[in-house]
């Protein structure tokens, strides 16, 4: 058993098994045991299935939140959203079934057409940032494409997880054919990878472990998509304007405490305006509401865990330039305050690794050059902004940074209607959007001679 504990409080607010080896197993067999119904099943009814799971999400939306907000330390208005995104995601994809279109390809001496078939048993591996929305942009295009789904969620932010696939079973989705495991990812992870009835793996977390993945899976040429870090960069023009730039940066890069692969976390800014956008940026980052999670007006709450506290100080060490922090509660919790490091070189740590907390460096740029140099100075290239007020400018930096996800004059980075993934060592593939079911189906070739 693994405790599972609240860290706004650090209070044990639930026991979790951890699955053995041997168990991990007997899902993944089951699973597969019961891929060729679902594989089967008429493309509309694997629809109804999936919009009745979405609307049993929705109609639960509140507990799943409330769990989040116990298990994660999520404000509640996040975990709201978090909710009604995993059933919004369903709802997406359950329009997929009956539109997982092949072709009809001209040929001589015949018919050539192609299908889309799933790829079998999916073992999906989601990380403790955002278990539920991460969770759904897995299973969901999984369950679409006619796979059947194996989900083993973070050891310290299971409960939402197990939730769903509770859920899962009230809304009719078929036994086995979503299935959710806890453990350990050296156990329940790793069966995933080396299991040979797994076709294929979803992972979302650190680059490393990522690595770890991808190179088990080539064993058995077993297809993977990969989320993984990211360092990315707010890019601020002297023509942007500086006063929503500024009012918006904090919550490009604190949001879940800057537990966010996509946070913000190197803001660039045009040195003419560097010292102006200082100004307007510390009341904004002071006047991020940091406090208890279960209160609407709260805007940041602790790190995940004790852990995450220890990596994150680790990065505030007194050769840290601090130039300004907000405030956080004292008291039990694993509470940082916002945290603004200037200026920094790129040369630096702190500007290079991804800090994964309440942390952003703010380094200066001269010109649009300088800029796009600091903004691919990253073996990242997972998300970012920019900010400017000439359009064609804004064009020519979006096509330069390399990155896989970018906003201009924004901080959005994820609609599930819209691709979602990562250059270099952000990651491998794309999830979300109108051809995440690529990623869980094979492409078969048949041609029909016509010729007597």
């Amino acid at each position: 058993m693994h405790d599972v504990i609240n860290p706004a409080n650090e209070q044990v607010i639930a026991s979790v098994p951890s699955a053995t080896v041997e168990e991990t197993d007997e899902a993944i067999v089951r699973a597969h045991e019961a891929f060729p119904a679902w594989r089967d099943l008429a493309p509309g009814d694997r629809a109804n299935l999936l919009r009745a799971f979405s609307d049993v999400v929705r109609d639960h939306a509140e507990e799943l939140a409330q769990l989040e907000v116990a298990n994660a330390g999520h404000t509640i208005s996040n975990a709201r959203w978090e909710a009604n995104n995993v059933a919004n995601v369903l709802a997406y994809y359950a329009g997929a079934p009956e539109r997982l279109f092949g072709r009809q390809i001209p040929v001589p001496g015949g018919i050539d057409i192609t299908f889309k078939e799933p790829v079998g048993v999916v073992g999906v591996i989601v990380p403790w940032n955002f278990p539920m929305p991460i969770a759904g942009w897995g299973f969901a295009p999984a369950l679409a494409a006619g796979c059947t789904v194996v989900l083993k969620p973070a050891e310290i932010t299971p409960l939402t997880a197990i939730r769903l696939g509770e859920l899962a079973l009230e809304a009719g989705i078929p036994a086995h054919v979503f299935t959710v495991v806890t453990g350990k990812g050296s156990v329940v992870g790793q069966r995933f990878v080396d299991h040979e009835l797994v076709r294929k793996v979803v992972f979302t977390g650190s680059t490393e472990v990522g690595q770890g993945i991808m190179a088990g899976a080539a064993r058995q040429v077993k297809a993977v998509t990969l989320e993984l870090g990211g360092k990315s960069a707010n890019v601020i023009f002297a023509d942007a304007d500086l006063e929503k730039a500024a009012a918006s940066a904090p919550y490009g890069v604190f949001d879940n405490a800057g537990q966010d692969c996509c946070a913000r976390s190197r803001i660039l800014v045009q040195r003419s305006v560097f010292d102006r956008f200082m100004e307007l940026f510390e009341p904004a980052v002071k006047g991020v509401k940091v406090g208890d999670p279960l209160l609407d007006a709260t805007e940041m709450g602790p790190l995940v865990s004790k852990a995450q506290f220890d990596t994150v100080s680790g990065f505030l060490d007194g050769s840290a330039p601090i130039a300004f922090q907000g405030e956080c509660p004292d008291g039990p919790g694993y509470w940082l305050p916002a945290t603004v490091l200037a200026p920094v070189d790129s040369t630096a740590r702190v500007f290079q690794e991804e800090i994964f907390g309440p942390v952003v460096v703010v380094t200066p740029f001269e010109d649009e050059a300088d800029a796009i140099r600091l903004a691919n100075d990253s073996e990242y290239g997972l998300s970012g902004s920019i900010w400017s007020r000439d359009l064609g400018r804004a064009i020519r930096v979006s096509r330069a940074i390399e990155s896989g996800n970018l906003s201009v004059n924004s901080h959005s980075s994820v609609r599930y209607w819209t691709p979602f993934g990562g250059y270099k060592k952000s990651g491998l593939g794309r999830e979300l959007g109108p051809d995440a079911l690529d990623a869980f189906t094979e492409t078969k070739n048949v041609f029909i001679s016509t010729e007597e």
